[in-house]
């Protein structure tokens, strides 16, 4: 049985889980949320934290220096494009961009969507634990493996997508709570 296939493929899950929480800000200045800003650098396409520096100086600001000058304006469109939804100032040295203050209303509608990921998560991971098990039924049909083998294997990764849905409810429970701080 390929148990370790199996955890792989559920850790690519939480992998993705993960990068996808880094998207969703809290209130907080976190700079994985330019992680997808893409800046026209000498032609192209670069991830802006290859053209300067990414620093957090408050809690609610993040502040690009970029290594070149002439590169401020193309970082201030490039973040104005994005969707994350904040305008950055630009002061001729570095580009700031301040997060505003969480409403009561947006930090439940975050909340909401952070519990729809996780959901997609847990589907992925169950649709995983199924495929895993299907595997075994073959292998049990074409007596590659007895049926004490496959109950032990269907056991075996019913364990392995418990871990993993424990480990989704510990992120978003996380996640939720930095959401919710106020």
């Amino acid at each position: 049985m390929e148990f370790d296939l199996i955890e792989k493929r559920m850790e690519k899950t939480i992998e993705h889980l993960e990068d996808e929480l880094a998207d969703i800000r809290a209130g907080r200045a976190n700079p994985a949320i330019l992680n997808k800003v893409m800046v026209d650098y000498y032609g192209m396409p670069t991830p802006v934290n290859q053209v300067g520096t990414i620093s957090v100086p408050e809690a609610r600001q993040i502040l690009i220096t970029p290594w070149d000058k002439s590169t401020l304006s193309k970082i201030e469109r490039a973040i104005q494009k994005s969707d994350i939804g904040i305008n950055p100032t630009n002061d001729g040295n570095c580009i700031r961009i301040v997060f505003p203050e969480l409403t009561e209303d947006r930090r439940k509608e975050l909340v909401k969507n952070v519990k729809s990921i996780a959901e997609e998560t847990k589907v992925a991971i169950r649709n995983i634990r199924r495929d895993g098990i299907d595997e075994a039924k073959k292998k049990q049909k074409s007596s590659e493996i007895t049926e004490d083998d496959l109950k032990s294997s269907e056991e075996k990764i019913q364990k392995i997508t418990d871990k993993f849905i424990n480990n989704v409810e510990e992120i978003i429970n996380k996640k939720e709570k930095e959401i919710m701080e106020i």
